[in-house]
């Protein structure tokens, strides 16, 4: 059995620590290893069962260790990944079992999805995106290291950049494309496309630059 770090350890992580909980109830997958994170400070005070094992910069891969990332800022969160990925680190996905993956679905390395989300046919999201409990319709496309918070609609044949931040409560219609970079904030109603690096926020969606 593979020994399993959380990569941060902030609330994404001490969510994180309990979807992996919940996976080995079911099905036994990881030994928990515990956190990396650069501030040895993020847990002070803090109510938990695990501690932090290191800095997430300085750590070594070894064999029969493999990683989850939880790190919810994209930049951030393709920063430390490739990071670690120069090391040689490896990320399986983290799928509640709850959620649901349907057939024809794709995704890449490092996939975190929480309770009750959803891939729906023929979509495929790219490496180390976050689904945050929520759904991604049918013929749709989510590039690298983009985040989805909880309770988002994406419907049918969207396509989001990469590290893109997708707020929560967001809704994207349908044949929406999203550009690199960009930031739709809590709640927004997206009808039309978004340029790369540009954030939105309301409903309907407005534009203002990053």
């Amino acid at each position: 059995m593979d020994k399993i770090y959380i990569v941060g350890a902030g609330g994404l992580g001490k969510e994180l620590l309990q979807i992996i909980k919940e996976i080995n109830e079911v099905s036994p997958t990881w030994e928990i290893g515990g956190f990396l994170d650069n501030n040895f400070d993020a847990l002070k005070g803090v109510e938990c069962d695990y501690r932090i094992v290191g800095r997430n910069s300085d750590w070594n891969p070894k064999e029969g260790e493999v990683f989850a990332m939880a790190i919810a800022d994209p930049g951030a969160k393709e920063l430390r990944s490739r990071e670690l990925k120069e090391k040689g680190a490896v990320f399986p996905p983290i799928i509640h079992p709850t959620a649901r993956i349907t057939e024809f679905s794709h995704y890449g390395e490092g996939l975190i999805m929480f309770p009750y989300s959803k891939l729906s046919v023929n979509s495929t999201v790219g490496k180390f995106v976050t689904v945050f409990s929520s759904g991604v319709g049918h013929d749709v496309f989510i590039d690298d290291y983009t985040t989805l918070s909880g309770m988002c609609s994406i419907l049918r044949n969207v396509r989001i950049g990469k590290r893109v931040f997708v707020g929560a409560n967001a809704a994207i219609a349908q044949d929406v494309q999203v550009g690199d970079d960009a930031y739709i904030g809590i709640g927004s109603v997206v009808l039309k496309d978004v340029p790369a690096g540009m954030k939105t926020f309301g409903n309907p969606a407005r534009f203002m630059p990053l």
